[in-house]
């Protein structure tokens, strides 16, 4: 059996009851970073067998984990932070159990995505999460126009390093275009900063931010649908 175990991002108080009582049950837990995993275990005075399962060899772990629940251990999937397979490790492991029939039970729990959207005030009926924004700047570009035209709410992780050529880029191409970096979320120092591109960047080219942030851009308002209690029946 496999169950997907969401861990805190950032707040080690957000661990849910069922994600302590699946740890505990678990025989073997599959972790990202064994390190950073064996400490939120210590915190939660939980002792348990550790495998490594991260993007360099899941492709690889995945038999041997996949055969191992075959014959009855009970393996808890949980990654660095939030929820496992949101550009996380997982994705690999959860598709071979179900096309072997072997049970997933998949847990609700933290998400920077889900977090990041509502704190935003921005729509949250429709949206579309792009995972990490593209490094190099002819497909950053690219996936800002996309975003532009969007009539939904569009959530991207972006380094703190670039996040202000990325507001330049956004400026560029919608400079009436509302958005929310939302940086640390659940942490001390936990920000939201709302505004246009051009404000938001302001605030940044003077306050350089730190640690780990999630963009949210507003959907075009022009071509958004009406919300469904405003449709003519």
């Amino acid at each position: 059996m496999l169950t997907i175990v969401p861990t805190p991002i950032g707040n080690r108080q957000d661990i849910t009851l069922r994600a302590l009582e699946a740890l505990q049950a678990a025989d073997v837990v599959a972790a990202e970073d064994t390190r950073h995993s064996g400490m939120l275990l210590q915190h939660l005075g939980i002792k348990k067998p550790f495998v490594s399962l991260h993007e360099h060899n899941e492709a690889a772990r995945v038999e041997e984990l996949a055969g191992r629940m075959a014959s009855g251990t009970k393996i808890a999937l949980i990654t660095d932070a939030g929820m496992p397979g949101i550009s996380d490790p997982g994705h690999r492991l959860i598709k071979s159990c179900i096309e072997r029939g072997l049970p997933v039970t998949v847990l609700p729990g933290p998400s920077a995505v889900i977090t990041a959207l509502v704190g935003s005030g921005f729509p949250t009926d429709r949206f579309f999460f792009g995972g990490f924004l593209p490094v190099k700047s002819g497909r950053r570009a690219n996936e800002i126009a996309l975003a532009a035209a969007r009539s939904e709410t569009s959530i991207y992780f972006e380094s703190p390093h670039r996040i202000e050529r990325t507001l330049e880029a956004l400026h560029a191409a919608c400079p009436d275009r509302p958005v929310c970096v939302a940086r640390e979320l659940t942490k001390t120092f936990e920000e939201y900063r709302r505004g246009l591109p051009a404000e938001v960047l302001a605030h940044f080219q003077k306050h350089p931010p730190k640690g780990e942030i999630t963009l949210v851009i507003s959907a075009d308002g022009k071509k958004r649908k009406p919300d469904i209690e405003d449709r003519e029946v």
